[in-house]
């Protein structure tokens, strides 16, 4: 019945950072951001989705920091960042561009990873100065460019108008989620993850999203009904990799092939059986994995090396 915000304990309890600092937004708003690891280390800068903070990257921190230097953020209104009114994805791109302003030095590039409404921050800031001065490569969990309420499978319905407005409804919903109790592990599990995913799994990601306020995801809830970056996919124009849940219901599979279509320097689509929504909670080695990959690739490799291992890549999950 705990309300703690976070696992304290075990590979999800997020680790402490080397250091913490404020950004500030260009409407004013107040961001919390992390650095974890040694400076001078090749970069990678973490965006999470929905309902979600800094802890959700525990296992990629835990795992990275030894040798990268790991750029963490809670988007407004989430984590340690107060809420904002403006809850557009135009502030999305805002946020993102003020923390690569504000954490990495001029010319510096990194690796980009957005999981969920984070993707949705990168596909927002593609057409944006500093995201294209800093963005090396980018990978995108688990995530959509539009008709997110549309292609949900959250409620066992036949696709139509009705399952739309029920789902669009219940995701908005402002009712508390309350303690994280039995029911509520259940009933997390089902909607965001895998059936194979381990308790203490669930536990991690239950307590993190339990931890969002409510008034903060009734807000983000309705712009993401509303969602439509597709010209955002059009303008990604970094090598860009996509991870997706076979068994993900908020954003099924058939948005990970829509963006390998439409990005016009996409790496391919990695599926991963039988996970749901919570990818680098669910499948922490994949997905670390293939973070490395686009840094030894695109920042410590050579520019052949890196061409050369384009075209493997794009096959996997074709």
């Amino acid at each position: 019945m705990s309300r703690l915000t976070h696992v304290t304990t075990g590979p999800y309890a997020p680790p402490a950072p080397a250091r913490e600092l404020t950004v500030v937004s260009a409407d004013g708003a107040r961001l919390h951001a992390e650095v974890h690891g040694p400076e001078g280390a090749p970069c990678v800068v973490l965006a999470h989705g929905w309902t979600c903070s800094t802890a959700f990257w525990a296992a990629q921190i835990r795992e990275l920091a030894v040798d990268h230097r790991v750029i963490a953020y809670d988007q407004r209104g989430h984590g340690r960042s107060p809420a904002s009114p403006a809850c557009t994805t135009e502030a999305l791109a805002d946020d993102l561009e003020a923390v690569l302003a504000q954490t990495l030095a001029r010319g510096e590039r990194a690796v980009i990873v957005g999981h969920s409404m984070g993707g949705m921050t990168v596909m927002a800031a593609a057409t944006r100065p500093r995201f294209r001065e800093h963005a090396a490569a980018v990978l995108l969990c688990s995530t959509g460019s539009s008709r997110l309420v549309a292609e949900s499978l959250v409620l066992p319905l036949r696709a139509g108008g009705l399952r739309t407005r029920l789902t669009a409804r219940g995701l908005a919903s402002r009712a508390p989620l309350g303690p994280v109790t039995p029911l509520a592990r259940r009933i997390l599990k089902y909607a965001t993850m895998g059936a194979g995913s381990a308790p203490h799994m669930v536990e991690a990601c239950a307590r993190i999203v339990h931890a969002c306020p409510r008034a903060v995801r009734h807000s983000w809830a309705r712009v993401l009904a509303q969602l439509d970056l597709d010209h955002g996919v059009r303008e990604l124009r970094v090598p860009t990799a996509i991870v997706a849940g076979t068994a993900d219901r908020l954003t099924p599979p058939v948005h990970a092939r829509a963006l390998v279509a439409a990005l016009p320097n996409s790496l391919g689509l990695t599926e991963l059986p039988g996970m749901g929504h919570m990818t680098p909670v669910e499948a922490p080695g994949p997905v670390n994995g293939k973070i490395r990959e686009l840094v030894a690739a695109y920042l410590t490799g050579t520019p052949e090396a890196a061409g050369a291992d384009a075209p493997e890549r794009i096959k996997e999950g074709s």
